[in-house]
């Protein structure tokens, strides 16, 4: 029987209560502008035969309103929760900078070697997120479905789509409610666009 082509799209939550900050598995719900983002960057789009979710709530209460609306399966799939960053949870950048400025700047020079304290090493998260993806294409096979999901695990797929090295793993900016199209082929993967917001 021959390979038929098919679609799945990404998007990452929008914006969380108490804005900007290492979340991780802090389970913010998304605030006002939240839903808004998230809304108005799937506004038009139909067509999806099931949603998968991650199950913090930043995506799984507008995933369960979306499922809702179009009538279609949702699943809560545990193991596409963001990377834990353990004591890093629920501080911004300037609070973290002011507490350990060299290890924070270690971190984001080579994330692999600087695991924050009590986090989740990156190597083990990509594991994770490499066998969910592998697990929920082969689930899915020949639909068209959403993922929704958070920002580091949008970029282990890229990376894994694009075949990157791992050195390149944040060299792609995720906005909140950004949505990326990847079809798949007989031959591979392939990105069909990548857009935030403010592209649109």
């Amino acid at each position: 029987m021959p390979f038929e082509p098919y679609f799945i799209d990404l998007i990452r939550h929008g914006q969380p209560q108490g804005g900007d900050r290492f979340r991780g598995t802090q389970d913010d719900p998304l605030n006002e502008l939240g839903w808004q983002q998230m809304r108005d960057s799937v506004a038009g789009m139909n067509g999806w035969e099931a949603i998968v979710t991650s199950p913090l709530k930043r995506c799984a209460e507008f995933a369960a309103e979306l499922a809702q609306q179009h009538a279609i399966p949702l699943e809560v799939e545990p193991d596409l929760a963001e990377l834990r960053f353990g004591e890093w949870e629920g501080k911004c950048y300037l609070e973290l900078h002011e507490q350990d400025p060299e290890f924070l700047s270690a971190f984001f020079s080579d994330p692999f070697r600087h695991t924050p304290p009590g986090g989740e090493p990156l190597a083990d998260f990509c594991v994770r997120i490499e066998g969910v993806w592998e697990a929920i294409k082969q689930r899915h096979a020949g639909k068209h479905i959403l993922v929704i999901c958070h920002g580091a695990v949008m970029r282990v797929i890229y990376r894994q789509v694009l075949n990157t090295p791992k050195e390149s793993l944040f060299h792609i900016e995720v906005p909140y409610a950004c949505l990326t199209r990847i079809r798949r082929h007989a031959e591979g993967d392939r990105l069909v666009f990548h857009r935030g917001p403010e592209a649109r």
